[in-house]
């Protein structure tokens, strides 16, 4: 399961395997392995290579849950932590969102 998922979230990311080979410095070969789950107990240190390179949580990489097909990107989760030390709270997010709407069609309006 963690190879689909790494083939999964590769693919998005427009990487080929020799590109994600490249910029986590592990062999192609051994991520094909990992890819096609015949190596399915690669080490922790390669998982967060790959999940570095791919940008997400390393949760996401080794998630087994075959009918959800979503991942969350670091820098969500990196955001939201981010809020939370800001002291928004979830119940406040509706409020926040009318702000964010209003800025998005200001940015949209003043680009015309």
């Amino acid at each position: 399961m963690i190879g689909e998922n790494i083939v999964k979230i590769r693919k998005r990311r427009g990487y080929s395997l020799s590109k994600l080979a490249e910029l986590t410095n592990i062999s192609k070969s051994y991520l094909s392995n990992i890819e096609r789950n015949l190596n399915k107990n690669p080490s922790l240190q390669i998982m967060l290579k790959i999940a570095a390179v791919l940008n997400v949580d390393l949760e996401t990489l080794l998630k087994t849950d075959k009918d959800e097909d979503t991942y969350i990107e670091k820098e969500w989760v990196d955001f939201v932590k981010e809020l939370k030390e800001l002291g928004v709270e979830k119940k406040e997010i509706k409020q926040y969102r009318t702000l964010i709407e209003f800025i998005k069609w200001q940015n949209q309006h003043s680009k015309n």
